[in-house]
């Protein structure tokens, strides 16, 4: 989906192009949704220039909006963007990839300076003239020249498997210092999302001076870009275990800490968890309501303060003290609330929205809280392996760890035969491995094995043992694993004609991506969704972390469509029943409840649809 990506990187130039130009913030952030929608999507744009009341049933594509996309697939070029290039210098872009650097600052040092490029960057950092710029300090300047040291031109974003635990670790430190009431991570970590580009922290302390001190001095700290009471920001060393993977490597990563008062804690921990869409949207119901949201509450604002209306930014406030006062003085009267987030949205006349769904797609529509399935509602396992193939545990300790882990079924489901790399089933070994699995039934109470496959779907969608191999199993996942690269006409039929076998129960990780080192395929999501539906197929959230396929995206349209869905482990250890979080994360950001995924359903439910399709 070329056309899609081109799109996407278009839309994402105009809002940033805009806000150099000092253009309406609207019209900015209106490009930059457009873009992070449009790069979402999981079907090709292009056949739909022709038809643009379909392009305005998009989410974030407005009528300006799609007449720029119409423009771009019709001509190959976009008007505003080739105007806007001329009044922009083409290397300023390069700016905003520093850490920390935002389009104002670009925009003031570009001003000032003549700054267009990293490089006349150093050199105005370097000759001094950098310090002309309005409301540039000395901190400012060593917070980027930190920044532009351990710049990458290709930094990848950290995993979510590794960026939760390290900031779970850093949570837990900073309880421990004494006078801390409460401390949490927030951010794109907090909201689930697959990669984080930074952590954000925040601590409510009666000292913000002491926790600060003890943020700056944790194990693992590189370097120190700000040192404020309140304010500090990191590079944190990535440990060895965390940082690589399959050849990659994410050295470091930036941590932020924000002090606040306990009474702001609810408006801090919403404004700082995010998106950029939900926060907008909220302010412009605060205005609407003749009040201001921000980081230290919703306030009540007199009525002659100026308002920018819904689409514009909420009142400015004054620079604020660790320990704000509950009024203030000047363009507020009145506080209204600020504790918790359930207050402030309650307020706002809104239901308490979980973190995972705040992107400003679809949730303001809700009237009430939404139950999300959740960790604990996992039952069932349906995609592990044994020694038999690639997994480390042999039949009994897979069952065992499965009932550890509160399970009343585990899928053994080792690899077919074309996966000759992890110690394919060849069918006669495969008969013999279930009649193995399912001996053990009975031997370990409290737990149900399954004897299946994880089946290898060849590149023309056919799978890779006869239906006569396949329905002697109790359950079998189709899996691609090979042929990632073809066109997205072709990895949607493969999918499509896959899930047409009767004797199909899961479409397991149904692109192949690997995050941070393989896009996989770009299947039309939409046609697959309606595909499984039709033929009772379970799609899977493959629960690893450098997996979580499908995507958040993805499994929005499976959830919308009426999908089931099945979040899976794909277990070969111990420890990878420990990233199931990862996958009812991704699951959650799906809006996905428990009655639509295999995995919560009680045992009989369970074993009554494997049936069905036998």
């Amino acid at each position: 989906m070329a056309v899609n990506q081109a799109l996407a990187q278009k839309f994402l130039e105009i809002s940033q192009m805009l806000e150099l130009t000092g253009a309406d913030s609207f019209r900015a952030s209106a490009h930059a949704r457009a873009a992070r929608n449009i790069a979402d999507l999981s079907f090709d744009l292009a056949p739909l220039a022709t038809d643009k009341k379909k392009l305005l049933e998009i989410e974030g594509i407005g009528n300006r909006i799609a007449d720029k996309i119409i423009e771009f697939v019709q001509t190959g070029a976009m008007k505003e963007w080739t105007e806007l290039k001329e009044k922009v210098p083409p290397t300023l872009l390069e700016l905003l990839r520093i850490p920390g650097m935002g389009p104002k600052t670009a925009k003031a040092i570009w001003d000032t300076c003549g700054v267009v490029d990293v490089q006349s960057l150093k050199r105005a950092i370097e000759d001094g003239s950098i310090m002309n710029v309005p409301r540039m300090g000395e901190k400012a300047v060593e917070k980027i020249k930190a920044a532009l040291a351990t710049m990458t031109a290709d930094s990848p974003r950290l995993w979510i498997g590794r960026a939760t635990p390290i900031a779970e670790r850093i949570v837990a430190e900073l309880e421990r210092v004494p006078g801390v009431q409460k401390a949490a991570y927030a951010g794109s970590l907090r909201r689930g999302r697959d990669t984080v580009g930074d952590l954000d922290f925040l601590v409510a302390c009666k000292d913000p001076a002491i926790v600060s001190e003890r943020f700056r001095s944790l194990p693992g700290v590189a370097s120190v870009l700000a040192a404020g009471e309140t304010k500090s920001s990191v590079r944190l060393k990535v440990a060895a275990g965390d940082a690589h993977r399959g050849g990659l490597t994410i050295p470091e990563v930036q941590a932020d800490l924000r002090v606040i008062p306990l009474e702001s804690w609810g408006a801090a921990l919403l404004y700082f968890t995010g998106s950029k869409d939900h926060n907008v949207a909220l302010r412009g119901r605060a205005l609407d309501k003749g009040w201001t949201l921000n980081e230290w509450g919703l306030f009540k604002l007199p009525a002659n303060a100026p308002s920018k209306g819904k689409a514009g930014k909420s009142a400015p406030m004054p620079e604020a003290p660790a320990h704000a006062p509950r009024t203030r003085r000047g363009d507020v009267e009145q506080l209204i609330a600020s504790a918790t987030e359930e207050e402030l949205y309650k307020a706002l006349g809104l239901p308490w929205l979980p973190p995972e769904i705040r992107e400003n797609r679809g949730e303001f529509a809700l009237t009430e809280t939404p139950r999300l399935i959740e960790t604990a509602d996992i039952k069932a396992e349906l995609h592990a392996h044994t020694t038999a193939s690639d997994g480390t545990l042999e039949i009994e300790e897979l069952a065992r760890e499965a009932k550890r882990r509160g399970l009343h079924t585990i899928a053994v489901t080792d690899h077919s035969k074309s996966s000759a790399f992890a110690g394919g089933l060849q069918p006669e070994a495969l008969l013999a491995h279930a009649e193995r699995v399912r001996s053990f039934n009975g031997k370990i109470k409290g737990i149900t094995l399954l004897a299946g496959s994880e089946v290898d779907i060849h590149a023309d969608g056919t799978l890779d043992y006869e239906d006569a191999v396949l329905k002697e199993l109790d359950i079998v996942v189709a899996s691609p694993h090979a042929a990632l690269t073809q066109d997205p006409d072709k990895a949607t039929a493969r999918l499509v004609r896959a899930m047409s076998n009767p004797f199909v129960h899961i479409l397991g990780h149904p692109t192949g991506r690997l995050i941070n080192r393989r896009a996989g395929t770009s299947p039309d999501m939409q046609k697959v969704a309606a595909a499984a539906k039709e033929h009772n197929v379970a799609l899977e959230i493959n629960a690893h972390w450098h997996r979580l396929d499908l995507r958040d995206s993805h499994a929005r349209i499976a959830v919308d469509g009426g999908c089931l869905l099945a979040i899976n482990t794909d277990a070969h250890t111990r420890e990878d029943f420990d990233n199931l979080r990862y996958g009812v994360l991704t699951a959650r950001r799906a809006w996905a409840r428990p009655e639509g995924c295999l995995n919560a359903w009680p045992a009989k439910r369970l074993g009554d649809w494997l049936k069905s399709k036998r």
